[in-house]
């Protein structure tokens, strides 16, 4: 058996046994192939060729979090062969992760969180926009609004069942990374954008019968995560915002910083954001430290 037949085998084990995700499942395949056509035999290399395909990462540019992932995926691989009996050894089990870069997430202020929101508020709300444009700025300022209301990751939001509107209630469940279930609340605001897009959605024939909130001609059935992330930066740029500050991904960091600028527990954060380990949410102790030394200055009796 081949290198493409064991890593086939080993991606029906991740699918049927730990029931990884699509996207977990196609990250592998994509890192796997790509060590297999650097190494060649991937199954049978030893640790000698795996740290060389690794080295040969950061000459190819690969940022250090690519390269812990792909060596992540690599470890699994050996791990199942060594289950499996295939192999007697783990070429892997020698070698370090390289250290990650600690890199801050950019991050929206406030008051441009705020402008960019009511731009395309204002938009929805133009009655002289011709019937296209209308209603596809009905459906960007929904979008825009659940984001910012939920900071839902962009997958999870471009593909939410129509029922999280038709139900009009405070929370509703999202499946996350993992086919993890998490609650997630969405403001008053959130809610009445999203009744604005349903009554427009609702009156096109092609989108009515969708089981999708945002439905589209693509294959998945949903609106394609990079249409949203160019109709963003298109909103922003009318906005008066640097189009190279806004992706979906800086909205949902502009939701768990604000959360945190106004008071909210780190361990809520992780748990709205979707996060299975709180060292992923750490990335905002930034916040924090910003946060708890103004409360010192405003507050201590000694503070200049």
């Amino acid at each position: 058996m081949n290198s493409a037949a064991r890593i086939e085998a080993f991606l029906e084990m991740m699918s049927a046994e730990r029931g990884a995700a699509g996207n977990t499942l196609a990250s592998y395949r994509r890192d796997l192939n790509d060590a297999a056509e650097s190494v060649g035999d991937l199954a049978r290399a030893d640790g000698g060729e795996i740290r060389a395909y690794l080295e040969s990462l950061a000459a190819r540019g690969f940022a250090r979090s690519s390269q812990a992932r792909k060596l992540s995926a690599l470890r699994q691989f050996f791990k199942f062969l060594y289950a499996e009996g295939i192999r007697a050894d783990d070429p892997t089990s020698q070698l370090d992760s390289p250290r990650k870069e600690r890199a801050l997430p950019k991050i929206m202020s406030e008051a441009q969180a705020g402008r960019l929101i009511d731009r395309a508020a204002a938009e929805a709300g133009d009655e002289n926009l011709p019937a296209g444009e209308r209603l596809a700025a009905l459906r960007l300022h929904a979008l825009v609004e659940v984001l910012y209301a939920t900071g839902l990751r962009v997958s999870e939001l471009v593909s939410l069942p129509v029922t999280v509107a038709q139900r009009d209630e405070r929370f509703f469940v999202v499946r996350g990374k993992g086919d993890k279930e998490r609650m997630v609340p969405l403001s008053a605001k959130a809610r009445a954008a999203m009744r604005a897009w349903m009554a427009a959605r609702d009156a096109v024939p092609a989108h009515a019968g969708s089981r999708y909130l945002f439905p589209s001609t693509a294959d998945a059935g949903y609106l394609p995560r990079q249409v949203f992330a160019r109709d963003l930066k298109g909103l922003a740029a009318r906005a008066g915002i640097p189009v190279a500050k806004v992706s979906p991904h800086v909205l949902r960091h502009a939701f768990a910083s604000h959360l945190l600028q106004h008071g909210a527990d780190l361990r809520a954060v992780q748990q709205l954001l979707g996060h299975s380990d709180i060292s992923t949410t750490q990335i905002y102790t930034h916040v924090l430290e910003e946060r708890l030394t103004r409360l010192v200055n405003e507050h201590h009796p000694l503070a200049d």
